[in-house]
């Protein structure tokens, strides 16, 4: 949510949110969408779950953690294609 926020306050876009709920002025809706799905991708594409694992791997020398999971196939890039992905 903060990504997207900071992008629509880029944009000069209003912007008000709450939990997974975003709204904007009609007007300005076709951009918001943009914008968070283009956020979405950003996001997914960072090594969240690699760079928690090396935090508690630091944080914590004596526990043993789960190896992650493999990644799957998805292409993030079709959620910029999809227009009905944040509705």
């Amino acid at each position: 949510m903060m990504m997207t926020a900071v992008a629509c306050r880029d944009a000069d876009l209003r912007f008000a949110g709450v939990h997974d709920s975003f709204w904007t002025h009609a007007r300005d809706a076709d951009l918001m969408n943009r914008i968070l799905r283009e956020k979405f991708v950003e996001l997914y594409n960072m090594p969240i779950l690699e760079n928690l694992l090396e935090d508690f791997q630091t944080s914590y020398p004596t526990l043993k953690f789960p190896s992650l999971p493999e990644r799957g196939n998805f292409d993030l890039q079709e959620v910029l294609r999809s227009p009905y992905f944040f509705n």
